[in-house]
């Protein structure tokens, strides 16, 4: 396993790492998560995340269960959630980062995993309607309490993360050090484009997310939705027309051209695509099964075959 730095910071993450949206709970019960996890956590996987709107707190019970059974010295590994969506639809509780809603959410996301405190938290997604002053200000009394070590952004844009670390360098207090965008050979303008001078003048890291695109980069759904797919799950009903998008599919084609030249499955190929961008720290990959697991960890072996003859050709496909 490859650890990078998230960013500037002194933290490590695995360059793989394994998050726990749709499969925990939804696909996986606790016994099949400590499956999971056993076998990323045996491959050198250290970053697990999740986030307390996942199955509405339930991935995070199931995750806490996990490492319960698992007995892991707490020191070797990292977890992380995020905090915007809440759990209830009441004022306060959903879809806010005011300084009541964080303070009481990070008790009760810890509460589930049954640990003391996260080693990453994440705001989920921006809020207009809360000054950034009163979120950075809690954010750090988070860290400063010892409830979690470094705090991050979630799809925000990069003009609020920048005046979410001005805020904080102005305060002297505890900035946000990564973001989690979603990143993969299908959605990269974000990513390549706004986010160049978070990383070049801030030394921001990333845990970047959704590497197959919700599944749709192993080529699964070329012909449909198969029956043991998030897509075929009530709870994503909403999600089945954006996975067999024509022009999508069509480009998952000519790129399963490429994967087949180099030996490689399509999901080994687009998670070590990712792995090739300096800017990304972590890629936060999925599973519903020790063999995804184990046919995911093998996309670092495909990263040295990406060569930049290779990568070009990528490109091209994709226009």
């Amino acid at each position: 396993m490859e650890y990078r730095h998230l960013g500037r910071s002194g933290i490590r993450v695995s360059a793989l790492s394994l998050g726990s949206w749709v499969s925990f709970h939804f696909q996986a019960g606790v016994d099949q998560a400590v499956e999971i996890m056993s076998a990323a956590y045996d491959a050198g996987v250290n970053f697990f995340d999740n986030a307390e709107e996942y199955a509405s707190g339930k991935s995070e019970e199931v995750m806490g269960a996990a490492l319960k059974k698992l007995g892991w010295r707490r020191s070797s590994y990292l977890v992380s959630t995020k905090l915007f969506w809440g759990r209830f639809d009441n004022v306060n509780e959903k879809d806010t980062l005011n300084r009541k809603y964080l303070t009481e959410a990070i008790n009760g996301s810890l509460q589930r995993f049954g640990l003391d405190h996260v080693d990453l938290l994440f705001c989920h997604r921006a809020d207009p309607n809360t000054p950034i002053e009163e979120t950075v200000f809690t954010m750090h009394n988070i860290v400063e309490s010892g409830k979690a070590i470094y705090w991050g952004t979630s799809e925000w844009t990069a003009a609020e993360i920048v005046a979410a670390i001005e805020i904080a360098e102005r305060h002297h207090l505890h900035k946000p050090v990564m973001e989690q965008p979603r990143y993969n050979l299908l959605m990269r303008q974000r990513f390549e484009t706004e986010y160049t001078r978070l990383f070049r003048d801030y030394g921001y890291g990333s845990t970047t997310w959704s590497p197959l695109h919700r599944g749709v980069l192993t080529g699964k759904y070329n012909n449909g939705i198969p029956a043991d797919s998030r897509g075929a799950l009530p709870e994503f009903e909403w999600l089945r027309g954006r996975l067999t998008d024509p022009k999508m599919i069509e480009k998952v084609k000519r790129l399963q051209v490429v994967a087949n030249d180099l030996g490689v499955s399509m999901a080994q190929l687009s998670i070590a695509w990712c792995l090739k961008n300096p800017n990304v720290s972590t890629v936060i990959t999925g599973a519903s099964r020790v063999e995804q697991v184990r046919e995911n960890m093998k996309a670092l072996d495909a990263v040295p075959l990406l060569t930049p003859e290779v990568m070009d050709r990528i490109d091209k496909l994709l226009v």
